[in-house]
């Protein structure tokens, strides 16, 4: 019997020296590949979204914002933010997505996207941003789109009038919205879409 303590070059030797060379080295591919898929799986929305908020944080605090979580599992914003050069106070609302890629579709046209909720086609406020943050599936990459919440709440309902007309069969009572970035030029959507060349690491904050 194969000690489960060998590293994998001594599970190599071991195999290459009898007939199980192929299956062997197969059986450690699959068990590699298991492992990675678990510790995807593992990683709960909660996790996503802290790391979000604190990706942003770090990145007004390098801009020379002064920057505070808030706390609490009801909180109305993600993060306090005081522009000492402005003397201006504002709020930030984080919302995170993982492993997530661009799609193309007929209605929305090619952007990245997050879920919202019907309560965000009626946030108006000129203090308030929200930084849509999109974390690359190997954590290398990050991307943050810095957006007023008056656009926020005009695409959010826009986006929805136009799928629920192009899906009539549905009700209209649901709660769940969209917001996307467009990552493509302004003529290539069928209606007014927020782009990445004008929000993408917007932390002017305008």
């Amino acid at each position: 019997m194969v000690s489960p303590n060998l590293t994998t070059s001594e599970y190599s030797v071991l195999a290459h020296n009898s007939s199980t060379f192929v299956w062997v080295r197969s059986i450690i591919a699959l068990n590699y590949e298991q492992i990675e898929n678990l510790m995807t799986k593992v990683i709960s929305r909660s996790q996503i979204s802290l790391a979000g908020e604190f990706a942003v944080l770090s990145q007004l605090s390098l801009r020379g914002f002064d920057a505070n979580l808030t706390l609490g599992n009801t909180k109305n914003v993600d993060i306090l933010i005081s522009d000492p050069k402005e003397n201006k106070l504002y709020k930030c609302e984080a919302k995170t997505s993982y492993a997530s890629k661009p799609s193309r579709s007929k209605l929305f046209g090619y952007t990245l996207s997050w879920f919202m909720s019907e309560k965000h086609e009626t946030i108006d406020d000129p203090n308030l941003f929200y930084c849509f943050v999109n974390i690359s599936e190997d954590f290398e990459k990050y991307r943050f789109f810095m957006v007023p919440s008056k656009v926020v709440a005009k695409y959010v309902k826009k986006q929805h009038e136009v799928w629920v007309k192009e899906n009539p069969s549905v009700a209209d009572d649901i709660s769940i919205r969209q917001f996307r970035i467009g990552l493509e030029k302004r003529s290539r959507y069928s209606f007014n879409t927020p782009l990445a060349q004008d929000y993408e690491n917007n932390w002017s904050l305008k």
